[in-house]
Parts: C-alpha cells; sequence; structure tokens
C-alpha cells in the first residue's frame, strides 16, 4: 500500500470523527482549534504523497480547505462530512501502479 494511501485512511478517519455532530466540535473548540491546524498538515502531507504518487489529489485540497473554514459551526460540519467521503472513497479506490 502506498504512502499516499495509508494518509488519505488516517486523514479521511480524522475528517470522519470530526463530522460527528457536537462530539467532533467539541474535541475541536477543546483543543483551542489546535486539531484544525493539524489536519491542516497532515492533509498537506497527503497532498505531497499523492503528487509524488501521480494520485488523486482532490480529497486533499478539499480536506485544505475544509481545514481552513472548519471553525464556521455547520459549515466546517458539513465540510468535515464531504472530505471525510472523499478522502476514504479515494482511498479505497487507489490501486498500486504497475511497473512494466
Amino acid at each position: 500500500m502506498r504512502a499516499s494511501t495509508i494518509m488519505r485512511w488516517v486523514t479521511g478517519l480524522g475528517e470522519a470523527f470530526l463530522a460527528i455532530p457536537f462530539l467532533g466540535g467539541l474535541y475541536v473548540m477543546g483543543s483551542g482549534y489546535t486539531f484544525l491546524g493539524v489536519m491542516f498538515v497532515l492533509h498537506a502531507i497527503t497532498l505531497i504523497l499523492a503528487i509524488r504518487d501521480f494520485s488523486a489529489k482532490s480529497g486533499s485540497i478539499v480536506g485544505l480547505v475544509t481545514s481552513a473554514i472548519a471553525w464556521i459551526p455547520f459549515l466546517g460540519w458539513f465540510m468535515h462530512a464531504v472530505s471525510a467521503v472523499l478522502l476514504i472513497i479515494q482511498a479505497v479506490t487507489s490501486r498500486p501502479k504497475q511497473h512494466y
């Protein structure tokens, strides 16, 4: 499994946790919004790995946007849910490249 796929799973599951109504918001606010910064860095790492592997980048880009605007109530929840679904779908459908 490629590093970009592993990071998609990590960030996708992290976003899924943050998309849990009230619980995700309480966690973010309880961390002083630090967790949004951590997720931003993880999405940036995932994007770099996806570029290196020539694989899908949209999930990581949406994740970066989500981390930047997730402090807005309800919009943040919606964006976390969209990011989680997109990243998990990309993780499931990623295939290792065949070398000839």
